[in-house]
């Protein structure tokens, strides 16, 4: 009985697919029919705008030709009414015979016209070609440093293109593009070349969807067959369940407040009142759930608690390479950027235990900048940057911190992660913001593989 329920419960999720495709294919279908009426409606109205243009050009020249025929007519009949005396055109010969001469000619065939040419032109006059669809190469694709250059061709050689539009769309789902998605395409024109490269992106879903066209001076082609790139990066969120009530977290943004517990209690009274959680794991506007992001195992009475002003993320990292950043106020009275064990106690700081290693910045009574470990510290000798990144590489044991903006190595752990991981901040009179679906900057790469991020560990901290 159970086998025929669960069987049943396919057959209709497959058939509430197939409806929810139809439905899709059926709105396409009207759309395309829509589109047709208004496209064939706009290239009648620019094709009789086209025709009559050329209508006023031969106007133009037909006015401008028969002036001049008129011209000159006049012209030749004011010289010829004009010549009263015969003595200019008179010469004299041999035995006294007089020559006369008119100084025009009575032929006008010098304003003959040959449209020969020009009617075999109009002729010939056919509808602009449409230009061919683009080919998108993804072999000469890349993903990278945030950025996407895609390379495309056109099948056939094309000289009247004057330039390409590439549309973009960020995406949570593999394989071909849906008619319907949330994200809308976003449109770059005017492109000259057959490649292009989007800088700055932030990966904040799985993948993105691609297709170009071609343009000539008049007229659009069809776009390409779209490609859907993936789009790997680390994206999480603050898990404003762990955090301590003197913070007061926004996503992905945090700052320390004198009454945050005292008000947090008010507004989670008044929650509990109306029925609502107050954990932004279970908002919808925090968009489709990574499988790795989970509540952390702290309610409210096990948020981080007493000096231990802490924050965690709300992504577990058990494997790969992870990239994020950071930006603190320069301000800020302490803060500490790291990874943590989830097993770290809500009485624990940042870098105390051997659950979590962490940069430390001290601006209270005298500046200190340090790399701190199962409470042991070591004082680093390098200016102390506004903004930080960190990069774990989970299966190797290194966590490595770098100035974010030159990518200088700060300082490295070298370890075994024997727990999951998570993302882990602190601040005491200040505030900081992070900044994630960043992928790993191929500068930090290169420096591992020269083992130079490693040459600044310090093993009595790991």
């Amino acid at each position: 009985m159970e086998e025929q329920r669960e069987a049943l419960r396919k057959i209709i999720t497959t058939l509430a697919m197939k409806n929810e495709e139809i439905q899709s294919f059926i709105y396409s279908l009207k759309q395309m029919l829509l589109n047709v009426e208004a496209n064939s409606a706009k290239v009648q109205e620019d094709l009789e705008a086209e025709f009559q243009s050329l209508f006023s050009v031969l106007e133009e020249l037909k006015e401008g030709m028969l002036m001049k025929i008129k011209q000159d007519r006049a012209s030749r009949t004011y010289e010829l009414q004009a010549a009263k005396q015969i003595k200019d055109g008179v010469t004299m010969a041999p035995a006294f015979r007089l020559s006369l001469k008119a100084k025009v000619s009575d032929n006008m065939s010098h304003l003959m016209v040959d449209f020969a040419q020009e009617r075999q032109m109009l002729q010939a006059l056919k509808f602009l070609p449409v230009p061919s669809a683009p080919v998108i190469d993804l072999a000469e694709s890349l993903v990278a440093d945030n950025c996407v250059s895609l390379v495309w061709r056109m099948p056939d050689e094309d000289s009247k293109i004057d330039h390409y539009v590439l549309e973009y769309r960020r995406t949570n789902f593999e394989g071909p593009p849906r008619l319907k998605e949330d994200q809308p395409w976003m449109v770059i024109e005017g492109i000259r070349q057959t490649e292009y490269t989007l800088t700055g992106l932030k990966f904040d879903m799985k993948y993105m969807n691609f297709r170009v066209k071609a343009c000539n001076k008049a007229v659009a082609g069809e776009f390409s067959e779209p490609v859907t790139l993936e789009t790997p990066a680390f994206m999480f969120r603050l898990d404003a369940s762990t955090s301590h009530q003197n913070l007061r977290v926004d996503d992905l943004s945090v700052e320390w407040d004198a009454m945050g517990g005292k008000v947090q209690d008010i507004k989670a009274r008044e929650k509990d009142g109306k029925g609502r959680t107050a954990s932004p794991i279970n908002s919808p506007a925090r968009g489709t759930p990574s499988p790795k992001r989970m509540p952390s195992g702290r309610g409210g009475r096990d948020r981080f608690t007493a000096e231990s002003y802490t924050v965690l993320g709300d992504t577990l990292i058990d494997g790969g390479e992870h990239y994020w950043e950071v930006r603190y106020e320069p301000d800020s009275k302490a803060f500490g950027v790291g990874v943590a064990y989830r097993s770290l106690g809500r009485f624990e700081q940042l870098g105390k235990t051997a659950a979590s290693w962490c940069l430390h910045v001290n601006n209270w009574l005298q500046v200190s900048f340090m790399a701190k470990h199962a409470n042991k510290v070591k004082v680093l000798d390098a200016p102390v940057p506004d903004c930080l990144g960190v990069h774990c590489d989970f299966h190797q044991g290194l966590l490595s911190f770098y100035n974010a903006r030159t990518k200088q190595v700060l300082h490295t752990f070298k370890t075994r992660f024997t727990q999951p991981l998570l993302p882990a901040f602190t601040v005491w009179c200040g505030s900081f913001q992070v900044t994630t679906g960043l992928q790993v900057p191929s500068s930090v790469r290169c420096l591992q593989k020269r083992g130079s991020a490693t040459s600044s560990s310090n093993t009595s901290l790991t």
